[in-house]
């Protein structure tokens, strides 16, 4: 079995390989490089209530026709949509039509990893699957929203016979990016369902679909990784082997994105965090040798992921502070000491409201200064700057009237 595994992974890798020097296969916009396509990992870790549901709803011939795969970007929603459309297109629904034997019931989403299905959906062949994601606009860029052109590319794909006459499946990646015409092409479908069509909604945010897509579909919560799944996840990856303390804080810093981690896993970015807290343990002071050093850790051409990465960390902690002054709790140190750090930072409300306005205006004047290429290092120290500035009107008592 695994000996058919390995080889199964390496055809895969061919083939992926052949399709890019082809440019016949875009891959998902949201992928990280040197990370496995969702279609091409065979199963998904952390997420086996949301599998369990699933499948007790098809055993039990209570099959929907539309599911929206919900939780945070980055878990393996779309890992679980392929291995749900896998599992679909090679099981026949009379294998459970005695829903009183058990013997009848399947307990997993697993197939025979030599089916010829994987091949398919790898090719972009299998004619029983269609994928809707962002296209191309007219003149070669990614379009960025899901417009309705590719959502009436459904009519053509059900009019189509498939290998597979019992189900037929549609993956929109991510439902979230579809504008209102194509919502709204989509309802009209979701009313009106093709036989044996089964459509899987991804969505990492379920509350900006339509109240009346939501309606006509049944939901699987998938849960964030625990820091043991986090593990697990990224050594499916490839991943090198790390411990467990640093897998919870890779689930605190990527808020359970396996994707997220995986970058912050290869570009140092546990070490970097832990450098920001160091730093930011010294406010309201400005330790100028300091935050050169960090500066400098973003320079040269070839750092242009590190960059990424500083300023993602560097939101990520504005926003913590923000939340644990508005809230009073957050979850688990992601560097040493950081809670208590925190909690000398965001005492109160009032130091909510700073640090979630000092989240904005960096956001904003490193995005300016990316997009007209400034010195990525002078655009840390600005932002540095800013957070000291912060810390020194929170440092302030605030003002507090005599008047009767």
């Amino acid at each position: 079995m695994l000996l058919n595994l390995m080889r199964l992974k390496l055809q895969q890798r061919r083939i992926m390989a052949k399709l890019n020097q082809s440019g016949n296969f875009h891959p998902h916009p949201d992928v990280v490089p040197d990370i496995p396509h969702p279609c091409e990992t065979l199963c998904v870790i952390g997420q086996t209530e949301a599998e369990n549901e699933f499948l007790k709803a098809f055993n039990f011939e209570r099959l929907h026709h539309a599911w929206i795969l919900a939780g945070l970007k980055g878990i393996g929603k779309a890992t679980l949509a392929y291995r749900i459309a896998r599992f679909l297109l090679v099981t026949p629904t009379s294998l459970t039509t005695n829903i009183f034997s058990e013997k009848n019931l399947i307990s997993t989403l697993n197939i025979d990893p030599n089916n010829l299905v994987f091949g398919r959906i790898l090719a972009g062949s299998e004619p029983g699957l269609k994928v809707i994601k962002r296209s191309a606009t007219d003149t070669g860029t990614l379009s960025n929203v899901i417009r309705v052109d590719d959502i009436r590319k459904l009519h053509s794909f059900f009019g189509l016979k498939s290998a597979n006459d019992e189900h037929r499946i549609v993956i929109i990646d991510s439902a979230d990016e579809m504008n209102s015409e194509a919502a709204n092409a989509l309802l009209k479908l979701l009313e009106e369902p093709p036989l044996g069509a089964v459509l899987l909604l991804i969505s990492h945010q379920p509350s900006r679909l339509l109240p009346t897509i939501r309606s006509r579909c049944r939901t699987l919560n998938c849960k964030q990784l625990s820091a043991t799944d986090m593990i697990k996840a990224l050594e499916q990856t490839g991943a090198k082997s790390i411990d467990l303390t640093s897998a919870q804080a890779l689930v605190e810093l990527s808020s359970g994105s396996v994707g997220t981690a995986f970058r912050l896993l290869n570009n140092n970015g546990l070490t970097l965090y832990a450098d920001l807290i160091n730093l930011l343990c010294t406010l309201p002071k400005f330790l100028p040798n300091d935050a050169l050093a960090l500066a400098k850790t973003v320079t040269g051409s070839k750092n242009n992921e590190r960059i990424d990465l500083l300023f993602f960390i560097i939101d990520f902690v504005l926003t913590r502070l923000a939340r644990y002054g508005a809230m009073g709790t957050t979850a688990t140190d992601a560097a040493p000491n950081e809670i208590e750090i925190l909690r000398g930072l965001a005492p109160d409300t009032r130091a909510a409201r700073i640090w979630a306005n000092t989240a904005l205006s960096v956001n904003a004047r490193a995005r300016r200064g990316l997009q007209v290429n400034l010195d990525p290092s002078t655009l840390v120290l600005d932002a540095i700057f800013s957070i000291v500035q912060s810390a020194k009107q929170i440092n302030q008592k605030p003002f507090v009237s005599t008047i009767n």
